[in-house]
């Protein structure tokens, strides 16, 4: 929760300082994503509209990974300022501290598909994005179920 209110508080700071221009549109981004599950996040877009979206991160003394394709469009005719949807997979790996999952030593493989729905920013001034996004989960094997509680805010170094 730390790591979150730091990076919160980062990109109020980072919006208070930049000024609001004409946007440029990046090909890949790489970053940290913070939320209930921690991680990194790698994005590349194919075209215009379109993104491949890798996501690696860390809950329940685990780890998730996610692949994503998701579609891009503007808003409110604004520069740099996008929505996005999409879907995918993922595969995770997790021990057993999650109480329902029963004791510390039970360990978890799971399989499922995702859902994406999101808002995203980058600045014209240098090369950063930020976002923030839902991205519920249905687990098909292991722990099955959906977990609808992934909101994440993400920033990215982009080029």
């Amino acid at each position: 929760m730390k790591h979150l209110k730091t990076l919160f508080l980062a990109c109020i700071i980072t919006f208070s300082l930049v000024s609001i221009g004409r946007t440029q549109d990046y090909d890949t981004g790489l970053g940290l994503r913070v939320g209930l599950y921690n991680g990194l996040t790698a994005k590349h877009f194919l075209g215009e509209k379109s993104a491949l979206e890798g996501i690696i991160s860390m809950r329940w003394k685990g780890i998730g990974i996610t692949g994503l394709y998701e579609l891009h469009n503007s808003l409110f005719n604004a520069d740099g300022l996008k929505w996005y949807v999409g879907g995918g997979a993922h595969v995770g790996f997790y021990n057993g501290d999650h109480t329902e999952w029963g004791t510390p030593e039970t360990k978890y493989r799971v399989m499922g598909l995702d859902g994406i729905l999101g808002l995203e920013y980058s600045f014209n001034s240098f090369p950063i994005s930020l976002s923030i996004d839902w991205k519920p989960a249905f687990n098909i094997v292991g722990y099955r179920g959906i977990w609808a509680d992934e909101f994440a805010l993400a920033m990215c170094y982009t080029f």
